[in-house]
């Protein structure tokens, strides 16, 4: 990229030019803090509908951050331009803005200079993808549901961001951040069967893989029995356990623990859930979106949230960190749930040990019904199924829960190794498929 004319972007930003950009910031900043961020995307999404493409587009866009303290007064201006004019007219913004602000109580200084881990954040591969080959891959999910004669929906998406931080008092970090998403519903009728992946590499979404899987649930979910509400034993597919475990992960959170208003509030370091139970962050995992640093210019680093069921970690903010004297802040950007003892290999071996259960694939609409004890509502979604003597004996129509996570995973029954789910509330973790002796289905849903 130039940084002397507007012209069009050849290339994403490298190191060295926002290394460039961001002295030409700090150099002539008049404040007393300076903090410069990068965010350069270049992705693009293909979505089809109804066995055909429906949209096939391609997007840059760059934005370059300045953030100036006068002491506790703070102001932030960005541009899309790279040149060196303006940038330095960002810097006046931000100068202007900061001069007329009140002060922030909670603002403070950037994070001091500290070395990042050096992660495979981006891959080759997905870089080098664009319009055509995410066409490719919507036609072979395409293909596949048109020979059963059935309907796809989906998306297939790609992307590159250069990612950079950089400060007046010597931090700085940039990294390189590649991103590739598929998700397919497949509509057989009424009943509808749905996978969806997340990786670094492009190569990872196994398409035919998952395409076949979603079709699978579509067609067994044809002609559902209807079942009434209540208790019931479920096994619950890695997506359906990620889905609840999102509103845990949001439930961390330091300040509402501190406010008391936290689900959690009064039991850090208590036992809260089943014995074998560990949530991480596992942030050098080759299946998992981790970064070297946050937005706030903070290490990720490994780290233990929930240790064979005991809340040992919460969610903190700087300011909030700072203030009950803390001095690392953990993140949980790459999220893994295992359970300790003997795994079954695959959801099907989880299946054949089953008495009596129902089968849920995954949940949406999730909403908090009291936030004191994390209780939940949804329905389940893109398959639902009956199992009776380790089989799987019928499809059901979908059932809405009413129930707390922080009451469902207390006892654990069975479970597989962690297994890569990816739901809009998450985003992407590992977490296992696992069988629970009762969770609460409030009604049934007339489809």
């Amino acid at each position: 990229m130039s940084v002397l004319a507007a012209k069009p972007w050849p290339k994403m930003t490298s190191r060295e030019e926002f290394r460039f950009l961001a002295d030409l910031v700090l150099t002539r900043s008049s404040g007393d803090q300076t903090m410069v961020t990068l965010h350069d995307h270049h992705g693009g999404t293909t979505r089809f509908a109804n066995n055909q493409v429906v949209q096939n587009v391609d997007t840059r866009r760059g934005t370059l951050t300045v953030t100036v303290a006068f002491g506790r007064r703070r102001g932030t201006a960005s541009t899309t331009d790279f040149t060196a004019g303006s940038v330095q007219d960002a810097l006046m913004r931000a100068e202007r803005i900061a001069r007329v602000s009140p002060d922030d109580p909670e603002y403070l200084p950037p994070p001091e200079p500290q070395p990042f881990a050096a992660r495979e954040t981006a891959r080759p591969e997905t870089m080098a993808a664009g319009p055509t080959r995410r066409l490719e891959y919507a036609n072979e999910a395409i293909g596949q549901c048109r020979m059963e004669n059935l309907v796809a929906a989906g998306i297939v998406s790609s992307s590159v961001a250069s990612i950079g931080i950089a400060a007046n008092n010597g931090l700085f970090a940039c990294e390189t951040r590649t991103d590739a998403r598929f998700s397919l519903t497949v509509q057989a009728g009424e009943a509808t069967g749905w996978n969806a992946a997340a990786h670094r590499s492009i190569d990872h979404l196994k398409i035919q893989e998952r395409t076949l899987a979603a079709i699978q649930k579509a067609k067994r979910g044809r002609e559902p029995r209807e079942l009434p509400p209540g208790p019931y034993p479920v096994l619950l597919e890695p997506a359906a356990v990620a889905g609840l475990w999102a509103w845990v992960l949001w439930s961390l959170d330091a300040k509402s623990y501190e406010k008391g208003t936290s689900p959690f509030a009064g039991k850090f370091r208590q036992e809260m859930l089943d014995k074998r139970l560990t949530l991480a962050n596992a942030p050098g995992h080759p299946d998992l979106l981790g970064v070297g640093f946050t937005s706030e210019g903070l290490p990720s680093e490994p780290s233990t949230w929930i240790d064979h069921g005991v809340l040992t970690q919460l969610a903190y903010d700087r300011f909030t960190a700072q203030a009950h004297g803390i001095q690392a802040i953990p993140t949980l950007e790459a999220p893994v749930l295992s359970i300790d003892g003997a795994a079954c290999g695959t959801v099907l071996d989880l299946v054949k040990q089953v008495d009596r259960a129902i089968l849920v694939t995954n949940f949406w609409y999730i909403r908090s019904v009291n936030p004191s004890d994390l209780t939940l509502t949804g329905m389940t979604r893109d398959g639902t199924f009956l199992v009776e003597n380790g089989e799987i004996v019928a499809a059901i129509k979908n059932l809405r829960f009413h129930d707390s996570p922080l009451r469902v995973f207390r006892q654990i029954d069975a479970w597989t190794r962690p297994m890569e789910a990816v739901t809009a509330e998450t985003g992407k973790m590992l977490a296992p498929a696992l069988t629970l002796p009762r969770l609460h289905f409030s009604s049934a849903t007339r489809f």
